[in-house]
């Protein structure tokens, strides 16, 4: 019961940062923009180190780094390249513009749920290991969905939503994160070894987002010594965070 509670209530409060958009009622473009790249480079490392600090090595804990292991690893970047490229979806962090244009609002919020989702089983699936792991993970998850959900606000306004109605979908898509959860702990309750299959997996999906999405996204800016710098800061600072979890364990 209190892998449940524990699972439901991280993913509720990741789902409530879909109304992070609020944060763009008050703020300039080029200001929200500024502030979104440093929260990039942050959510960048804390999904580094979830994958490197805390993911792979509980995969890794019992049997080694198995060919399995590998493998599984490899489908969760495979898989998050699907997700992209089949449903036209990218994770985007950047306020739509002229210069910065998005997919389709409506295939946007689709992919969107669909992201939500797989974070939902990869929560779940962390806590089933064990509650350290999914604290973890969700900490990891909640860093990446602040400037991501930013990002799904701009594009609904970009496509024609007015502010209260993209709050309302960039919510309803937030939370079939609890559907996610739900499968994963159903599954891993009666299916042997569901858990050991997703940490892998979540391992690997984290890798892709943070390595073909959000890095890729700082290097758009012109270089810059002090933005560099401090990009690189938020990125170690992110790594920090989640590997002060270990200590703290």
């Amino acid at each position: 019961m209190s892998v449940w509670l524990y699972s439901l209530g991280s993913i509720l409060v990741v789902s409530i940062v879909s109304l992070a958009g609020l944060l763009t009622f008050s703020l300039e473009d080029e200001d929200l923009r500024k502030i979104l790249l440093y929260f990039v480079s942050f959510s960048a490392g804390g999904l580094f180190g979830d994958a490197f600090v805390h993911l792979i090595p509980e995969a890794t804990k019992e049997n080694g780094f198995s060919t399995q292991v590998s493998l599984l690893i490899l489908f969760g970047i495979i898989f998050s390249f699907v997700v992209e490229r089949f449903l036209q979806w990218r994770h985007c962090h950047i306020p739509t513009s002229k210069d910065h244009p998005h997919s389709f609002a409506y295939m946007n919020l689709f992919g969107d749920a669909v992201h939500n989702f797989i974070d939902g089983l990869i929560i779940g699936g962390s806590y089933m290991a064990n509650a350290p792991l999914g604290a973890a993970t969700t900490i990891a998850v909640l860093l990446h969905e602040i400037p991501q959900e930013i990002g799904d606000f701009g594009v609904l306004i970009h496509g024609g939503f007015s502010k209260s109605r993209a709050l309302l979908f960039n919510f309803l898509t937030a939370i079939t994160a609890i559907l996610g959860g739900i499968v994963a702990l159903s599954l891993g309750f009666t299916i042997q070894g569901f858990a050991t299959f997703l940490i892998p997996f979540a391992a690997g999906s984290f890798i892709y987002v943070a390595g073909s999405d959000l890095i890729p996204e700082l290097r758009k800016e012109e270089p810059e010594p002090l933005k560099s710098a401090l990009q690189l800061a938020t990125f170690v600072l992110g790594v920090a965070v989640l590997f002060s979890l270990v200590l703290l364990g």
